[in-house]
């Protein structure tokens, strides 16, 4: 079984040419951070992932979550890891300084979090949660339930979760029928919720709940929607926990992965009504909670570029170690020498790294919108990060399961035996792709209200951007794999940029077939600007090299898997466009009768 080891360097090589760690440092809100101190924390990230929570992945994942009348068990060890993982601030390093956190920037924290989903993405998703639940409550809130509710959060002591899904509305939120009565200056909440990521466990002695309902004179539909808070254990007001609230964790699931993580399902108020507090304004729950859900997708993405890394060393150790048959390739004489195995090892490395990229430029990208001096960039980068934003959430989780799926067929048969330890990960990434909104929702997302919504100036603003690095890089002359990557990038370009014109003249009148081909798009999108950052790690890494960097065997992996991508991924730009726009042909094709 293979041990996770942090890739440091790629991160931090990332980090500073994409992320753009060293302008985020001087920002003045990160002035007294330096890159030394970012290695620092990786560093020590790392070492924390490899030593706690990674022997708790395999484990966990055997032994799974237990529910028992009302109340969840969580996996051996896990109690204790999440003891030693708030006393030591990881918890509450995201999250804002008035509140207890290091309000570290959103580029660090998003790599060390990166870290967490490798080593045990069911362990992370309760401070995922959290972190996301603290995200709305400090924005939407009222002063006095932030003073109450958010420093015991940020220490650890109490996590977070996010009530949406019903058992007869699914993604519909629309369809929700939650009640939330005004009583006082609380609200008596009664309904059911389902899918509750860390809906009911025993790491931390409170949960907050925060829970999507409709008020009794609700308008019908998204707009009725209002946002409440639920404390599992209501709160006195020295900050003590007092009486058990109304709300009871009813089952878990029985999932096909992130077994150690209890997804339940949430009965609130079957004895008169959970005492909530209303969030925000009255009927603006959807506008309050996509605060938390666009940090949830965001981190979802991520958790497909944490999978991805893992499947990937899992699969690099394996290979290198099983000797079978005769190998063609120089090397250790394992099955690595065989062609279709490194084949498939440098494309996982590739897409893993273009994954990587992709989070990272968003992440750096929200820095910028948070607290760059000039105004203007503030609001482009706030325009990127909203296109960016179901683009890393759809492609990045794609990525992870055709990844994670690689990884069992290098291990052959052995893949396909749990002892081996391939299976989960593509087990634990299956659901990626669905939860926080499935690949097709996000497609929707992205073609019509981020292009299609404001007439593709956020992404042809992007386009213009990636057409001149391609054009530029053309015009190095004397480096043959910057001039076939340069090419295909262009190409690539071009093929989004008449898909997203062809989006502008259609989706008005035929929203239809632009519907149908959304995932296309959404592919075609996420493959080209992941080719554009793999372009400029592979210029970065290659100025290095001729600077005399001592470093040349890592910085001259970057222009070859840039180079690989380019010929294997990029290529495909053209294929994605002419599907995306001929998709409706191909569902409208079949009646309903006849599926």
């Amino acid at each position: 079984m293979s041990v996770y080891a942090a890739p440091v360097r790629d991160m931090l090589f990332a980090m500073h040419e994409i992320g753009g760690l060293e302008s985020i440092c001087s920002q003045l809100e990160h002035e007294d951070l330096s890159t030394s101190l970012v290695e620092a924390v990786l560093n020590e990230a790392a070492r924390y992932a490899a030593d706690v929570l990674d022997p708790l992945n395999r484990s966990g994942d055997a032994e799974g979550a237990c529910w028992h009348t009302g109340e969840v068990t969580t996996p051996h060890g896990f109690r204790d890891a999440w003891k030693s993982f708030t006393a030591n601030g990881w918890n509450a390093m995201p999250a804002p300084k008035v509140w207890g956190g290091q309000g570290l920037p959103v580029l660090v924290s998003t790599a060390v979090l990166e870290i967490w989903k490798s080593a045990n993405v069911a362990f992370s998703l309760c401070q995922m949660l959290t972190l996301g639940a603290i995200e709305a409550i400090q924005h939407h809130a009222s002063e006095g339930l932030k003073r109450r509710f958010l420093p015991p959060m940020v220490e650890g002591r109490w996590t977070g979760t996010m009530n949406l899904t019903e058992p007869q509305a699914g993604s519909d939120v629309a369809a929700i029928r939650t009640r939330a009565v005004p009583e006082g200056e609380f609200y008596r909440i009664t309904g059911n919720k389902i899918f509750i990521s860390w809906g009911e466990h025993d790491l931390a002695e409170n949960i907050v709940h925060l829970v999507l309902a409709r008020l009794p004179d609700a308008p019908a539909g998204i707009k009725g929607i209002s946002l409440f808070l639920c404390p599992k254990f209501l709160v006195n007001g020295d900050g003590s926990l007092g009486a058990r609230n109304d709300l009871a964790c009813t089952a878990i699931e029985h999932k096909m992965g992130i077994h150690a993580s209890p997804t339940a399902s949430m009965a609130f108020g079957d004895s008169g009504g959970a005492l909530g507090y209303l969030i925000g304004e009255p009927h603006q729950g959807m506008a309050c909670m996509f605060t938390m859900m666009n940090h949830a997708r965001l981190n979802v993405g991520l958790e497909g570029v944490g999978l991805s890394e893992r499947a990937y060393q899992h699969a690099r150790s394996y290979a290198l170690q099983r000797v079978q048959g005769t190998p063609l390739l120089p090397g250790r004489g394992t099955i690595a020498g065989h062609p279709d195995v490194r084949r498939m090892l440098v494309g996982m490395k590739a897409r893993t790294e273009a994954a990587r990229a992709l989070a990272y430029f968003c992440a750096g990208q929200m820095d910028r919108a948070a607290s760059h001096s000039d105004l203007k960039e503030r609001s482009d980068a706030a325009a990127l990060v909203a296109l960016l934003t179901p683009i890393v959430k759809g492609w990045c989780t794609e990525i992870a399961n055709a990844v994670a799926s690689d990884g069992i067929q290098v291990h052959g048969g052995m893949g396909y035996v749990e002892e081996s330890g391939a299976a989960q990960y593509l087990r634990d990434a299956r659901i990626t792709t669905i939860y926080e909104g499935t690949t097709g929702i996000q497609a929707n997302d992205l073609l019509g209200r981020k292009v299609a919504r404001d007439g593709g100036r956020a992404i042809r603003a992007l386009i213009g951007r990636m057409r001149a690095d391609a054009a530029r890089l053309h015009e190095i002359k004397g480096d043959p794999t910057l001039a076939v990557v340069s090419q295909a990038l262009g190409d690539a370009v071009n093929a989004l940029d008449e898909s997203v014109a062809w989006i502008l003249d259609n989706s008005a009148e035929y929203p239809e077939r632009c519907a149908a081909g959304a995932v296309d798009f959404l592919r075609l999108s996420g493959t080209v600007i992941a080719g554009w950052l793999h372009a400029r790690l592979a210029e970065a890494a290659l100025a290095q090299i001729h600077a005399k960097s001592q470093d040349t065997d890592f910085l001259s992996a970057k222009p070859l898997l840039a180079l690989h991508f380019a010929t294997q991924d990029l290529v495909a730009a053209s294929a994605l466009r002419d599907t995306m726009r001929n998709a409706w042909s191909a569902v409208s094709s079949l009646s309903e009768e006849q599926l």
